[in-house]
């Protein structure tokens, strides 16, 4: 991993000198309000690091499913018992086209058909193994500076690029990232926040199971992963909160709620 510290303005001229190596892959972005933090998806943290894949499949669409159509503005799929088959099929799903090596076909799941509502129980709170990031390093720093609390020191914002070189390989069943891809009507915010997920895979006992973003970090292979840490110190936060309301880049622009409208008053009623 790549890290580097400083002000707003060293962050910007680290932007511009990554976005000079013009990797074949774009860049994406993620705020995280402490730089002491991991970078984990909402499923580790609920204690589920390694949920087997079919496990979750079933989980959300045939334990949970019914009843988020009946009270939310979402309808599951219906469960389908052959891809729950399918999910549970090692040898199956270990053929991946594009790729030198085998790995976890993602377009079947959570991409593909199910991306919709996969994406959906991410943006509204339901432990998920997608690991949100923003297409823009400026609502990436948002997220990363949102938060007031005067005990965290410094702010970070993490910058990814899958396949940088534009190929990716790796040994059969390790930790590996990808980027899951399928057709979804998301909500207006996942739109104004550029919404970009990354998911990681593993194969443990010749089963597929969710796994750590941090694993494939902490042991890069520069060909296919690069990422960057920016920390950015929280004397900082006035300033940075400030120039992105001139820019219209608010908690009101991104979320659109009452409660988002309020937070942003507060912001502009306190700015000196």
């Amino acid at each position: 991993m790549e890290s580097r510290e400083g002000n707003w303005q060293e962050f910007e001229i680290w932007l511009q000198e990554l976005r000079d190596r013009n990797y074949r892959r774009s860049l994406i972005f993620r705020g995280q309000a402490d730089s002491e933090w991991r970078l984990e998806t909402t499923l580790e943290r609920s204690g589920h690091l390694n949920m087997p894949i079919a496990d979750y499949y079933e989980l959300i669409v045939r334990r949970v499913g019914p009843t988020v159509g009946a009270f939310s503005s979402m309808q599951a799929p219906p469960f389908n018992e052959n891809l729950w088959k399918e999910l549970s099929d090692y040898e199956r799903l270990s053929d991946y086209a594009g790729y030198t090596g085998s790995v976890f076909d993602q377009t079947v799941f959570p991409g593909g058909e199910n991306f919709e509502y996969v994406a959906y129980l991410r943006h509204h709170g339901f432990p998920s193994p997608l690991l949100d990031w923003s297409g823009s390093p400026y609502v990436a720093a948002f997220f990363a500076f949102r938060d007031a609390d005067p005990k965290i020191e410094k702010r970070s914002i993490f910058v990814y690029c899958e396949r940088p070189q534009g190929v990716k390989g790796g040994t059969i069943g390790e930790p590996m990232i990808q980027i899951p891809v399928g057709r979804t009507r998301t909500p207006r915010r996942h739109f104004y926040q550029q919404s970009v997920y990354t998911v990681c895979e593993s194969a443990n006992n010749r089963k597929w199971q969710f796994d750590s973003h941090q694993k494939v970090f902490d042991n890069p292979s520069p060909r296919q992963d690069f990422l960057g840490k920016f920390d950015i110190p929280s004397t900082e936060r006035e300033k940075i909160m400030g120039l992105l309301d001139r820019y219209n880049l608010n908690a009101y622009s991104l979320f659109e709620s009452e409660e988002s409208l309020l937070e942003t008053l507060w912001l502009r009623a306190n700015r000196t």
